[in-house]
């Protein structure tokens, strides 16, 4: 395929993708599995469909930098600096360590010592697509194992020129020749860093406020890629990681006001060209080596893989990571990573390695690589429940005394917190109760006395005192838990009130047709009070503003209702929906025209020449 057009190309890529990462998805093992397993399948060892994965591989690199653009946007140049001890401290730990603890688990086997650095550099490194990908798929950047692993991920980034430059001086001790050069390298980086963090100070805002004033939005999608692009290739020049440069120009660009427009242009392209670098990845993966030596493949890859799950599992011990999230750390970083790939194929070129050793190194890593999710996957079923298990057996026990508060609150996440705070300041001291051994712990260190428990037992809810209380809480993040729950305290304890919060309008309907009526959308007041002050702020007065959002909330409120016998009927429940935001607009203009006219006759004008009531 490499002699035919793009367009055969583009349709072989976007085919594998759209057919194998649905069906990835759809079996639990995620979209990056899928990529992966789109590129064995098009692959010089599946269809044959690509048969030199190598240059594609080259330019699909380019979605790791966008990734690391978009994240160096979410974090601002004070976050970055809070996490120096992470990255420095930690970040030198698992690389240097790893790398230690794979020397010396070469040299015991006989290798070589310069084959056994490079390959202990190489297989302590680990993937940052792969990482932070996993990250962004199960949104738990903002979590302390995600920026963890970031900080991991930036330090292993910036030892690239360090570890490439020594790759020369062990072609010098092997008795090949080699480029030096090395300090000069270094310094090249530095002042390439210096120039993209001064550069980026000094011209960036200006430049993307100057390309704004164009008013042409592909113009400025044009100049934001431009930027990744200028900024990877000025990393490359000097050997340094493009995803580094992209990162730091992120960073610099964190507090702007084009923050979130930036965002916006780079995603969808971060996206694809993320999805073709683990296609990329699932081609590069040689399995003649794996076919010829697979016994020695799997050695290496079981080996590295458990010597770093060893020095991260130490790290996590020392680390503040809660246990529910260690999995995914030592999991994520376990693996080996891309930048293996360019450690081996320098040392090949430059004659440390030879070239079959150098196909072995990169196999092992490919495999590990595309074993990652698979793990995922196992933690996810087996080591994660029963980490959780013995979190709640170990320190968190479950409600066992019975209680005798007048409220009971199921479920104390961010919207249960509110309510119970409200109460406290009241003097009402309610049972709490959340499923969450993680957040139970935490929050008892503010003085939260919070049980352990499944709301939806009907043994628990009777020891927690359902019999006498006069009114359940339900707070549920999780909805088919929180309808379950209803339900159970409907058929069992029917004296209770319910007031029950509800994500969404669906949510909504399910509570209702339970028979619960004090129902809460969680966005309802937020959003009306957000009205409100964009109402004052067009020339409303506060009172005026007040009003009309309290009317609002009683007509949305009231259409619900009117409206929840008809929700599976789509025709009506369309019909209807349009009928009551047509009526709340004509009663509002209404009400605008009299008040108005009330003012013209009172003389408003005279006196203000600008009405409260705008027209």
């Amino acid at each position: 395929m490499e002699h035919g057009s793009w367009l055969t190309g583009s349709l072989v890529y976007l085919g594998a993708a759209v057919l194998a990462v649905p069906v990835a998805r759809f079996l639990g093992l995620g979209s990056i599995i899928g990529y992966l397993g789109a590129g064995i399948l098009i692959g010089p060892w599946g269809l044959k469909f690509v048969t030199s994965p190598d240059e594609i591989l080259q330019f699909a690199e380019f979605g790791v930098v966008l990734m690391l653009f978009l994240v160096g946007l979410e974090l601002e140049p004070q976050r970055l600096w809070s996490l120096r001890k992470t990255i420095f401290g930690w970040g030198n730990f698992q690389l240097f360590g790893s790398a230690a603890l794979l020397l010396l688990g070469a040299l015991a086997f006989g290798i070589d010592w310069r084959l056994a650095v490079v390959a202990g550099l190489g297989l302590a490194m680990s993937s940052t697509a792969i990482g932070l990908g996993v990250l962004a798929e199960r949104n738990l950047m903002a979590t302390t194992s995600g920026e963890s692993i970031l900080s991991v991920s930036l330090l292993q980034d910036m030892a690239a020129i360090p570890i490439l430059a020594l790759v020369p001086f062990l072609a010098v001790a092997a008795g090949h020749e080699g480029g030096g050069g090395g300090w000069l390298g270094a310094a090249q980086a530095i002042g390439t860093i210096a120039v993209i963090i001064l550069g980026g100070r000094l011209l960036l805002r200006p430049m993307l406020r100057w390309i704004a004033r164009s008013d042409t939005p592909e113009i400025f999608t044009a100049a934001s890629l431009l930027l990744v692009v200028a900024t990877a290739a000025l990393m490359n020049a000097v050997g340094l990681s493009m995803a580094l440069g992209a990162f730091l120009a992120g960073v610099l660009l964190a507090e702007s006001e084009y923050r979130r427009e930036l965002e916006t242009d780079i995603e969808p392209f971060k996206g694809l060209l993320l999805g073709l670098f683990f296609i990329a990845v699932g081609m590069s993966i040689d399995f003649a080596i794996v076919l010829r030596q697979p016994w020695v493949i799997a050695g290496v890859v079981v080996g590295f893989l458990l010597v770093k799950a060893v020095a991260l599992w130490a790290m996590t011990r020392l680390m503040p990571i809660p246990r529910i999230e260690r999995p995914v750390f030592i999991i994520l970083l376990a693996q080996g990573g891309e930048f293996g790939f360019v450690v081996f194929q320098t040392a090949a070129q430059a004659g440390v390695v030879s070239a079959p050793v150098s196909s072995l190194l990169v196999a092992a890593v490919a495999i590990s690589m595309l074993l990652t999710p698979l793990l995922l996957v196992a933690a996810d079923r087996w080591w994660i429940p029963m980490l959780a298990g013995s979190k709640r057996k170990a320190d968190v026990e479950e409600l066992r005394e019975p209680q005798d508060a007048p409220v009971i609150i199921a479920g104390f996440g961010r919207y249960g917190q509110i309510v119970g705070r409200m109460l406290y300041a009241n003097g009402v001291k309610p049972t709490v109760l959340d499923h969450d051994a993680e957040a139970i712990e935490a929050l008892r260190k503010f003085g939260w006395p919070v049980f352990y428990g499944d709301a939806t037992r009907l043994d628990l809810m009777r020891t927690a005192g359902a019999d006498n209380a006069r009114v359940l809480v339900l707070a549920i993040d999780d909805t088919l838990q929180s309808v379950e729950c209803a339900k159970m305290v409907r058929e069992n304890f029917p004296d209770v009130a319910i007031v029950a919060r509800a994500r969404n309008v669906q949510h909504y309907y399910e509570l209702y047709e339970l028979g619960v009526t004090l129902i809460e959308r969680e966005t309802l007041d937020s959003a009306l009070m957000t009205a409100r002050s964009a109402l004052e702020l067009l020339g409303w007065q506060p009172h005026q503003a007040r009003n009309l959002a309290l009317r609002f909330r009683r007509h949305n409120v009231a259409q619900l209702a009117a409206i929840a016998p008809h929700r599976k009927d789509e025709a009506r429940l369309i019909a209807a929906a349009k009928q009551g935001r047509q009526q709340l607009e004509e009663l509002f203009a209404i009400e605008r025209q009299q008040a108005a006219e009330r003012q013209a006759r009172a003389g408003w004008s005279a006196v203000n020449p600008q009405p409260p009531v705008p027209p």
